[in-house]
């Protein structure tokens, strides 16, 4: 059962759910962009080395709380309702971001960013059960393309909005500017009536994720895309963590990171809005044996003119092959996740949310692997983005060679 009349008759119109439901979905991305700009700064307020990759942490520990809970949010929310558990995310978040410019040691603020992850966990959970029920079809395709486009905005202008706070205040105004963020989306969501029917609601039992569990270890297809896309989400934090450093330190534009890391995701917004006509032509499974190849010798070919280099190649060698990289693997995350979710049928829900916890929690802590090994060189990177490429090409040959 679903209440599609409770949106669009009420106090919320359906374009205002779409523009609330994707603006709250985006304080993922927001918690990560927005202070990208900050790193140098909050590695010289707790005295670490200005190329020292240890900033890089508050990304992982990021990843690690937003994919430690997922299983909780979902259940929880079909038991108490939509709203309460938004609620509830929103007040995890803002304390996390607080606890984040409050914190008076790294090791503070990196607890502060578990916490933080924890609590955009749920808003990124409950955001997509809202959309489900309250659209169904073609209409649920529409709006989540207009969720993905503003997705693909908030990572080409937060870092512009991160070094405007940072050119007139310090490096902890910028996680205050999510607090107020927050505080401004659980004030909207007010306005939103409790999308989740009556009689709809059910008993605490967790017997779903062991079931799901069960499947999606039994399929082997599906545990291949699962760890395909486990080791391509490893490669893109790393790249997260540490392009900031790689700008400043290696190609000294720090002024310019803003500019290179918005146009880098606009490539790969640009990609994934291609890819949905490109599925309704080709197919996942086919997108996938071709893209799949390719990641590996376009991470090769970045790997031979960096090693050629000395780890320094030319900044446009760098940027231009990075950008083909971003967009092959735009095109590789959804189709592998359809692929990974096909054969999960009526635990759908659970299985898609142990697939994302192992997307993003394994990805986190392998990336830090990475961004550990940092040099001052373009080298660890490269290398991190071809090796996880060619594993993630081995198990899929390994798993679902005969199905490409």
């Amino acid at each position: 059962m679903t209440q599609p009349s409770t949106v669009g008759t009420g106090r919320i119109g359906r374009r205002e759910l779409l523009a609330l439901l994707s603006l709250t979905m985006a304080l993922t991305a927001l918690s990560i962009d927005l202070m990208l700009p900050a790193f140098g700064e909050i590695r010289a307020a707790f005295g670490m080395e200005p190329d020292g990759p240890e900033a890089a942490a508050m990304v992982t520990v990021f990843m690690i709380g937003l994919a430690s809970v997922q299983l909780l949010y979902g259940p929880l929310a079909d038991r108490f309702g939509r709203k309460p558990m938004l609620f509830a995310g929103f007040a995890l978040y803002a304390v996390g971001a607080a606890g984040a410019a409050l914190a008076p040691s790294f090791g503070l603020l990196l607890f502060s960013r578990f916490i933080w992850g924890v609590g955009a966990a749920g808003p990124r959970v409950i955001g997509l059960a809202i959309v489900r029920d309250t659209h169904r079809g073609d209409e649920m395709a529409r709006a989540m393309s207009f969720i993905m486009a503003v997705f693909i905005l908030v990572p080409v202008l937060a870092p512009s909005v991160g070094a405007a706070i940072l050119s007139f205040t310090s490096w902890r105004a910028v996680f205050w500017f999510c607090v107020i963020y927050v505080a401004v989306m659980a004030l909207w969501v007010l306005r939103m009536p409790e999308t989740l029917d009556p009689a709809d609601r059910i008993e605490l039992r967790f017997d779903g994720v062991r079931r799901a569990l069960r499947l999606v270890v039994s399929q082997r297809s599906a545990m291949a895309y699962t760890a395909a896309m486990t080791l391509l989400f490893t490669a893109f934090v790393s790249y997260l963590a540490t392009s900031e450093l790689i700008v400043d330190d290696v190609f000294d534009l720090a002024d310019r990171f803003p500019l290179v890391f918005g146009g880098l995701a606009a490539v790969m917004g640009i990609a994934v809005l291609a890819n949905a006509s490109m599925v309704g032509r080709f197919g996942s499974r086919r997108i996938v044996g071709w893209v799949l190849p390719t990641y590996v010798g376009a991470a090769g070919g970045l790997v031979a003119l960096t090693l050629a280099a000395d780890g320094t190649p030319s900044f446009w060698v760098f940027v231009s092959s990075l950008g083909l990289i971003l967009c092959m693997h735009a095109l590789l995350i959804p189709n592998l996740n359809a692929l990974a979710m096909e054969p999960m049928g009526r635990v759908a829900g659970t299985a898609s949310a142990l697939i994302g916890t192992a997307q993003l929690g394994g990805g986190a802590l392998l990336g830090s692997f990475i961004d550990r090994a940092y040099d001052g060189t373009v080298t660890p990177l490269a290398v991190g983005l071809l090796v996880c490429a060619a594993l993630a090409l081995g198990v899929v040959r390994w798993g679902a060679a005969d199905r490409l």
